[in-house]
């Protein structure tokens, strides 16, 4: 694997951090993704697994697990332990990805500049490669690799459950298409919430990812957690704001889908100029939060930074 400073970046080197980690992380799940089955299992399917691979490798910047190895390294954790837990996130972030392309959810097209699953392969397939990455999500996230006391890894796994499911991104995807008017009368749903659940419980446990592994003190953890918030608000914020301005050709799908579903937004709400106010104070709070970990919190910082910046 590559070797990434793993304490502070000073701005201008978030962009080589950001790609060793994705580059570990692509490496690392290229791996988990091999046809030769692991022990207890028959047979991985052909079919099934490069249906797998194709939306979970060559592609995406590797935000989530990105997450995850920053804050654990604000505790020291091996990094090899912070890539696996990285790699179960990413599993559950790719199904994710998957399901919501397909018809019956936001019916696209294309995703990071290719076919989506369901028009590369088909609608069953996608389904099936969707529920077996968010399984494998919780196998690797067992692992003793990721870390060696069981607590430390029970506590990973049920954080993980709990912000995939039903009180997180399950549970904001449903609300989402209620929104929409998918099962009778259109209600603008709690944008706020929506967006903790939809999106941000994911970022979010990237971040307190890291403070479990590093068995961090209570108040280390809510300062994660807070930071984690502020990250996941700011992340969709700024992915409103790209929908409505953004480029096709930059964003690899197309731009202006929350309009044509007819999506309340956070920019529907504030507008585009409130948006980006809410954005500024957001980072604000971001820093705020890590400001106990001192010079130690500055890959964190930056990346808070370079969501706020994206044009992608």
């Amino acid at each position: 694997m590559t070797t990434a400073p793993t304490q502070t970046a000073p701005t201008q080197d978030f962009s080589k951090l950001l790609d060793a980690t994705a580059a570990d992380t692509e490496a690392l799940l290229d791996r988990l993704l091999s046809e030769r089955p692991e022990q207890g299992e028959i047979e991985r399917p052909h079919r099934l697994i490069e249906a797998m691979r194709y939306s979970s490798l060559n592609g995406g910047k590797r935000l989530r697990p990105f997450l995850v190895v920053a804050s654990a390294a604000i505790f020291n954790v091996p990094r090899e332990g912070a890539l696996m837990a990285g790699a179960a996130l990413e599993c559950i972030h790719c199904y994710s990805l998957i399901h919501d392309d397909l018809p019956s959810m936001d019916n696209s097209d294309l995703r990071r500049g290719r076919p989506t699953s369901h028009k590369k392969f088909d609608e069953a397939t996608a389904i099936l490669a969707g529920d077996s990455l968010l399984t494998l999500a919780f196998d690797i996230i067992t692992r003793d690799e990721v870390h060696r006391d069981p607590t430390v890894r029970l506590l990973l796994t049920r954080a993980l459950a709990r912000a995939a499911g039903i009180g997180g991104m399950a549970g904001g995807q449903i609300m989402d298409l209620a929104g929409e008017g998918r099962f009778g009368d259109k209600e603008p749903p709690d944008v706020a919430k929506l967006q903790q659940m939809k999106t941000g419980a994911l970022l979010k446990y990237g971040c307190i990812a890291g403070a479990l592994l590093g068995q961090a003190s209570k108040d280390q953890y809510a300062a994660l957690d807070a930071y984690g918030h502020a990250f996941g608000e700011a992340f969709q914020i700024a992915d409103d704001l790209l929908d409505v301005e953004g480029d096709a050709a930059a964003l690899g799908k197309p731009a202006g889908q929350d309009a044509a579903l007819g999506k309340t937004t956070f920019v529907t709400q504030l507008g585009i100029d409130g948006a980006k106010r809410r954005l500024q104070d957001l980072l604000s709070q971001a820093d705020a939060a890590l400001a106990p970990f001192g010079a130690k919190g500055d890959t964190l910082r930056a990346a808070a930074r370079f969501v706020a910046e994206r044009q992608n």
